[in-house]
């Protein structure tokens, strides 16, 4: 069983930074990705760490502002957003799963943290 722990979040001024981390507990597995759902609209994919090579994957549209890492020992992912603005703003979520496909499917992640609101006014 995989469960996963999110914190961090909270509201922000445009051009700030915030951290969210994503602590996982039980069997894990090589990709971690952070998802974000405004109100409306659909979930998409932001970033993507392969944790056996270290290959990262992002949108395009936070790409240079964003950064996803992940600590082995402690089995933690974080996703660290930097120059954010007010359309970076809605629910974050983490997902684990044995990556074999589009790493933004949504379909392709059996396992999800409880979300948490980032607000940028």
């Amino acid at each position: 069983h995989v469960q996963l722990v999110e914190s961090g979040g909270g509201s922000v001024q445009a051009g700030g930074s915030v951290r969210l981390s994503c602590a996982a507990s039980g069997y894990t597995f090589n990709t971690y990705s952070w998802f974000r759902q405004a109100p409306g609209q659909e979930r998409e994919g932001v970033a993507a760490i392969d944790t056996g090579d270290g290959s990262t994957y992002y949108l395009n549209s936070v790409e240079g502002r964003f950064t996803i890492s992940h600590d082995n020992a402690k089995k933690t992912a974080y996703l660290q957003m930097s120059d954010l603005k007010p359309e970076d703003s809605g629910m974050y979520y983490c997902a684990t799963a044995p990556l074999g496909g589009d790493w933004q499917a949504v379909g392709e992640y059996n396992y999800w943290s409880q979300g948490t609101q980032v607000t940028v006014s």
